[in-house]
Order: structure tokens, then C-alpha cells, then sequence
């Protein structure tokens, strides 16, 4: 008979401890069916987004490019996005409003550690790309960023 085990959050803070204390971004484990990768990014992670050419007179007065394109915040870690600091307070964010690079603008909660997660960059947010509540890897995009 096969012994299927609960995951294992102790298992869990030892190894991030360890990824803290060893500087490590990657870890990947495997034992009979079961198998963890925890993966993480700084603060300074960013999306980078390519440039062609030099910009000619003609594409000065070009559509703004596709909100695909838009810089995007990620996540810096997995856990479960909340838009506001309390289910009573309103969300941080909202589509329209202009951010910097130190605006709160979610938290995202990681083993009962809240985590405020910055903007980055300075813009206009265009689209949240996840809902209330919703679980979220790491590097997930959460907002669609129109820079400024």
C-alpha cells in the first residue's frame, strides 16, 4: 500500500530558509512520486522588451503598441494575490490609475507572510491580469502597465 503524504509546510519553510541562507533562485527536488521546484527572483527581475531599429519621423505618430506588448508587474513569488490591504479597504490599484516605481500595488500572501508587492515602474495601469484571491506563480504577470 502506498503512502500518500499531505504536503508538508515545515518541509517547506526548511527549504526556503535554506535558499536564504545559501543565496540560491532554484531548487528542485524529487523522491518516488512526489517532486518540489521552488523558484525565485530579486527585486530587481524585470521584463525586458525589445527594441528594432531606430525610430523614424514616421513612427512618431504610430498607434501605441498592443497591450501584449505592455510592461508588465510579476510576481516576485508564488502565493495568493490580494487587491487590497483588508476585504473591507478598497484595492490598492485600479485600471486608469498612475503608479511609480514604489506604489503598492497588491500583496501577495506566502505562508501566512503578506508580502506588498511594488510597482517597479511608472505608468499607467491598463489591465489587472489576475482576480481577488486567485493563487499566482512566480513571475506571473498581475498588471498590464502602460509606461509613462
Amino acid at each position: 500500500m502506498a503512502d500518500k503524504q499531505e504536503f508538508d509546510l515545515e518541509k517547506l519553510k526548511e527549504l526556503i530558509a535554506l535558499m536564504d541562507e545559501h543565496g540560491l533562485t532554484e531548487i528542485s527536488l524529487r523522491r518516488g512520486d512526489q517532486q518540489w521546484k521552488l523558484k525565485r527572483g530579486g527585486q530587481d527581475a524585470m521584463q525586458m522588451v525589445p527594441v528594432i531599429g531606430p525610430a523614424s519621423a514616421s513612427e512618431d505618430t504610430a498607434e501605441q503598441p498592443p497591450e501584449s506588448a505592455l510592461p508588465t508587474i510579476d510576481s516576485p513569488t508564488v502565493g495568493t494575490f490580494y487587491s487590497a490591504p483588508s476585504p473591507e479597504d478598497p484595492p490598492f490599484i485600479k485600471v486608469g490609475d498612475s503608479v511609480s516605481h514604489d506604489t503598492i500595488v497588491c500583496i501577495v500572501e506566502a505562508m501566512k507572510v503578506f508580502n506588498q508587492i511594488p510597482a517597479e515602474l511608472n505608468g499607467t495601469i491598463v489591465e489587472p491580469l489576475v482576480e481577488n484571491g486567485d493563487p499566482v506563480e512566480f513571475g506571473q504577470p498581475l498588471f498590464r502597465v502602460q509606461p509613462s
